[in-house]
């Protein structure tokens, strides 16, 4: 710290400048205080609204109604309503109302508006407990403070945004449950006409695959099954037609009887082979119309699955819509979740700012730190060895005598000190 190396060398630095530091640090608390006076006074109000919760429970389908079912997100409902009671309309809405900074003529609206939304706090009381797995945050009361520098103005500012509120709340929350049940509505409208629509071309499928679709695919099977059969049994009258003919005519001597028998068995063997042709003809036209029963009845199942989604699809949104419509009835009654003032604000009777102690107090300090830079500075400027133990220090020469400080006296003579 240059030539301030013990502990005698700080206290006669102090002595020595210690007139210009204490100036320096009064200059510095009476700038403080004067910044201080002239800040204008700052006051703080607050107003309390409690959440209530719903008086009537609406039963969320397919459970009981809890509370973490009825649960309506009070925590998003608050900041939504924070974001338009700080929008600029309404901001300047207030100021116009209340005849804010009329004293500061010269302040744009801009900067009026963002002087009142800086004022403005709005803190949230969260319901003690950990909330439900995926339920939002439930909050039971909201403070809202206002600061100014009128304590009137406070007041009115923390009251109108209590009441702004409680009214946008209420109207929000009807809003909502209206806006939800003519859209489950809307929906459910669609989903019906969904359904004709769906159950029309189900209809036409059928009637345009009636022959490989059930029960017409299943008759032609059975019909299928029972041809095969009888080509089965006309083999076998066949082949018992060749094995007599074969009989007879192995025979030595044919009688006029084996003669018409081997005629009848010719006859008998070209009907049998006519009714195996029309019978495997009819068999070939069958196993053709069969072919696109897989396609057809692959595509009768993609429709009725599309038309059990969309019927699923239905089913919610009507339980969706008898939920949304008891909160619109509980919202045209107000028994559901309401805001309501617990503590309107009051004129607070003393200001809480500006601190003008604290500002003093950084002055102080401010000031006394000034000071010892600039005795510091003085000092490193004009180097001076003071004391022999400097003079030994610094040069490394110990000096043989150490005269003290001679000052001239005020009579013209020399005055040893």
């Amino acid at each position: 710290m240059g030539h301030l190396r013990t502990i005698e060398d700080l206290l006669s630095f102090l002595k020595r400048r210690g007139l210009l530091i204490a100036l320096c640090a009064l200059l510095a608390v009476a700038l403080a205080a004067a910044y201080a006076k002239r800040r204008p006074d700052s006051y703080t109000a607050w107003a309390s609204i409690e959440i209530q919760t719903a008086q009537v429970r609406v039963p969320v389908a397919g459970s009981a109604p809890t509370d973490a079912a009825q649960a309506s997100g009070s925590a998003q409902l608050v900041q939504s309503l924070q974001h338009r009671l700080t929008t600029r309309q309404n901001l300047v809405a207030i100021i116009e109302r209340h005849r804010l900074y009329s004293d500061l003529p010269a302040l744009s609206t801009e900067a009026k508006v963002t002087a009142l939304r800086a004022a403005i706090r709005f803190n949230t009381v969260e319901v003690s407990g950990d909330p439900a797995y995926g339920q939002p945050t439930q909050v039971s009361a909201v403070v809202i403070s206002a600061t100014f520098g009128d304590a009137e103005n406070a007041a009115r500012i923390a009251n109108d945004l209590a009441q702004s509120v409680v009214d946008l709340s209420a109207s929000g929350q009807l809003q909502r449950a209206r806006e939800s049940y003519t859209f489950h509505s809307e929906r459910l409208s669609v989903l019906s006409t969904e359904i004709q629509a769906q159950e029309a071309k189900i209809i036409a499928w059928r009637n345009a695959n009636a022959e490989m679709l059930p029960p017409v695919s299943a008759t032609r099977r059975e019909e299928l099954t029972t041809i095969e059969t009888d080509l089965r049994d006309l083999d076998r009258d066949l082949l018992l037609v060749d094995e007599e003919r074969r009989r007879i005519s192995a025979r030595e001597t044919l009688r006029p009887t084996d003669r018409q028998r081997l005629r009848e068995l010719d006859d008998q063997t070209v009907l049998i082979a006519g009714q195996k042709n029309a019978l495997n003809a009819r068999a070939a036209a069958i196993e053709a119309g069969l072919a696109g029963v897989a396609v057809a009845e692959r595509g009768l199942a993609d429709l009725e699955r599309d038309l059990g989604q969309i019927q699923r699809n239905f089913d919610q949104t009507s339980d969706a819509q008898a939920e949304a419509e008891a909160q619109l009835r509980l919202a045209e009654r107000q028994q559901g979740e309401r805001f309501g003032i617990l503590d309107r604000a009051i004129t607070p009777e003393h200001p809480d700012g500006p601190r003008r102690k604290m500002f003093v107090a950084v002055g102080a300090i401010a000031g006394l730190l000034g000071g010892l830079i600039l005795a510091f500075l003085l000092d490193l400027l004009k180097p001076v060895i003071r004391t022999s133990a400097q003079m030994e220090r610094e040069l490394g020469l110990r000096p043989i005598i150490a005269l003290p400080e001679i000052r001239p006296s005020g009579r013209g003579r020399i005055r040893l000190s």
